[in-house]
């Protein structure tokens, strides 16, 4: 069987000349360690984690910029598969500063599920060649079960969900890891995400969905069929196939309604289905939280709120959200 991560062609980015290497920390490129050795011995590892919607990858790009020899990780399910790229919320190759990604629409077999234990060695095993060529890995993205499984020691594949059983959810991780929250008050949060459905919209989304649409996969939930946006608009465009046409190019005005709404049913689902996966994201890090895990909360609310407005939003977020991001990090190398 052909293996989902079949290569691991991001890997393989020109190396950073010896003399140019920046001296992280006890960054070493060994596998690692086992359960009982000391922070001091592990790989240092940046985790950036947050609801969707958050800013997460804008926060590591503009970490990136402070720490020019990052690079980053994607711990984001639906962001691994090749494909709708505006409907998964891809970070465009225009907005990454030249900054190298991996894992990062390299899954081609979109059918197929990525296991977190597949993830948890796609990711070893990418972290390792970052951490050997001397540069500084950043864990980014929403997918808590992925990113458990990546970092605590004992994993255990034949838990399907970690987070219904609370005692599974491990504290003793294999990395020495700084952990970035980014927070924004539900009520600012959930405001944003709808608007943002609308933009993806403007940006696209449907002429996507209609491409990636093939009827012969009606109700099959595997891989990137998984994200959001794609059942809901499969069931419009099983009613209005994207393909049909119309006399004359004309939509006889009854008809046109019946498609309106169809296609606002899709889009109110969507908006409900993104909201509901935020609170579930934030459920799963507060569990990680209450076992254990040391995460620095940076709130974005007063950001998301000057987006909201249509306000300068830089400079808040410079404030509240990449400064002490900079801060925490340099402490953490240091």
């Amino acid at each position: 069987m052909k293996p989902i991560f079949s290569s691991f062609h991001s890997l393989h980015s020109p190396l950073l000349p010896l003399n140019r290497r920046p001296r992280w920390a006890r960054m070493e490129s060994s596998p690692p360690p086992h359960h009982g050795h000391s922070n001091q011995s592990k790989t240092k590892l940046i985790v950036i984690m947050g609801a969707t919607g958050t800013g997460k990858s804008r926060l590591s790009i503009d970490l990136s910029t402070h720490f020019p020899h990052s690079r980053i990780v994607n711990s984001d399910k639906m962001q691994l598969y090749s494909g709708l790229d505006i409907t998964t919320n891809k970070i465009p190759p225009h907005e990454r500063n030249g900054v190298p990604h991996y894992l990062l629409g390299d899954v081609d077999s979109i059918d197929a599920d990525v296991s977190p234990s597949q993830f948890r060695s796609a990711a070893g095993l990418t972290i390792a060649s970052i951490v050997s060529s001397g540069n500084l890995p950043l864990l980014v993205g929403g997918s808590n079960s992925f990113i458990h499984a990546v970092l605590v020691e004992n994993f255990d594949p034949r838990v399907d969900d970690v987070f219904a059983a609370p005692e599974s959810v491990s504290h003793l991780l294999r990395y020495d890891c700084c952990f970035l929250w980014v927070d924004v008050a539900w009520s600012v949060l959930s405001d944003y995400l709808c608007e943002r459905v609308d933009d993806m919209l403007n940006s696209g989304m449907l002429e996507e969905l209609a491409q990636f649409y093939d009827p012969t996969k009606e109700g099959i939930r595997v891989g990137l069929r998984k994200a959001i946006g794609v059942p809901e608009f499969d069931k419009y465009f099983k009613k209005h196939p994207p393909w049909e046409s119309e006399e004359n190019g004309r939509v006889p005005a009854k008809r046109d309604q019946v498609r309106r709404d169809a296609y606002e049913e899709a889009v109110r689902e969507i908006k409900e289905n993104t909201c509901r996966l935020a609170e579930r994201q934030v459920g799963k890090i507060k569990r990680l939280r209450k076992a254990g895990w040391e995460l620095k909360r940076l709130d974005g609310t007063a950001t998301f709120e000057a987006i909201m407005k249509k306000e300068e939003w830089r400079s808040v977020w410079e404030k509240e959200v990449v400064k002490p991001s900079v801060k925490a990090v340099r402490q953490f190398l240091e």
